[in-house]
C-alpha cells in the first residue's frame, strides 16, 4: 500500500530563512498548491492523508470539505506551524472534528518535531506519524529508531519511509532533487520489502515559490509549481502502473492492526 500524505500548513518556511512573506501569502500559495493536489489524486482516483495545522484548516475550509468529500483522510498537523505548545495535540484535534464532523485519529508535529508519547495518547490520536528514521543534520537523528511501525503503548507510530539500506530519506526534498528514475528506484526497494511506502509532501511545493523575497535556498524549490505538478503526477501514474493501491492512514491501520 502506498500511503501518500500531504502536511497543509501555513507557508512560513520563508522565515526560517530571513525572508519575507505575509499571513496572506502564507494561506494563499498553500491553497493554490493544494488544489492542484487534489486534482492530480482525483485524475488518478488515489486516496491520502492530510495532517492540517488549525489555522489552515479554519482559513481553508471549501477545500478541507472538498478533500473529505472525495475520500481523503484528515489528520492533526497541530494548531500552528511555528509554536507549540502540548495543549494544542488536544485543542487542534477537538477544533479539526467540530469543524468538519470528522474522526481525527492522526497527528503528525510540524517539522517532524518529537513530542511526549504520553501526550499523544493523552490527546486521543491512535497513530502518530512524526518520525523520520534518518539522520538529516541540523534536524534530527533517528538511526536507531524502527524504519517500520512500531507500537508505542495504544499509538502507532508509522515513521516517514527510508531505503532499506543505508536509510536514505525518501520525503519531499528527495523527491525534488533525486533523478526521478533513482528515486524510483528506492520507491520499489521499500515497497518489496516493507510492502507499503509512507511519504509526505507540501502543497507549497506545487505553486510558485520562487520568489526573491522568500530567500529559499535552491535546493528547497528544485522542480517546484509547474515541475513538481508534471513530476508527481508521473510519479502515481508510474505507482498505479506497478499495480501498487493507494490507502489513508485510518485504512492502513486497520488492515496492519487486524
Amino acid at each position: 500500500m502506498v500511503l501518500l500524505s500531504f502536511d497543509i500548513e501555513e507557508f512560513d518556511m520563508p522565515l526560517e530563512y530571513n525572508g519575507t512573506i505575509s499571513f496572506e501569502k502564507q494561506i494563499s500559495i498553500s491553497q493554490t498548491g493544494l488544489e492542484r493536489i487534489l486534482d492530480i489524486l482525483k485524475k488518478h482516483n488515489a486516496k491520502a492523508t492530510f495532517f492540517s495545522t488549525v489555522v489552515f484548516a479554519e482559513q481553508s475550509r471549501d477545500l478541507i470539505h472538498r478533500l473529505l468529500s472525495e475520500g481523503h483522510e484528515l489528520a492533526s498537523h497541530t494548531w500552528f506551524h511555528s509554536d507549540f505548545k502540548e495543549e494544542h495535540l488536544k485543542e487542534s484535534k477537538d477544533r479539526l472534528e467540530e469543524l468538519f464532523s470528522t474522526d481525527v485519529t492522526g497527528l503528525r508535529m510540524p517539522r517532524m518535531m518529537p513530542v511526549s508519547k504520553n501526550a499523544v495518547e493523552n490527546a486521543g490520536y491512535s497513530y502518530n506519524s512524526s518520525i523520520n528514521p534518518t539522520f538529516l543534520p541540523g534536524r534530527y537523528n533517528n538511526l536507531k529508531v524502527s524504519r517500520t511501525c512500531f507500537k508505542e503503548g495504544n499509538v502507532t507510530q508509522i515513521p516517514a519511509s527510508v531505503s532499506p539500506n543505508f536509510r536514505i530519506p525518501l520525503f519531499w526534498l528527495s523527491f525534488h532533487n533525486f533523478p526521478l528514475s533513482f528515486y524510483k528506484k528506492l520507491a520499489s526497494d521499500v515497497l518489496k520489502k516493507d510492502q507499503y511506502l509512507n511519504i509526505y509532501f507540501h502543497p507549497w511545493e506545487f505553486a510558485e515559490i520562487k520568489e526573491d523575497a522568500f530567500k529559499l535556498p535552491g535546493f528547497t524549490v528544485k522542480n517546484s509549481g509547474r515541475a513538481m505538478v508534471e513530476r508527481f503526477d508521473e510519479f502515481i501514474g508510474w505507482l498505479k502502473n506497478k499495480n501498487h493501491s493507494f490507502g489513508t492512514f485510518q485504512e492502513f491501520q486497520k488492515q496492519t492492526e487486524s
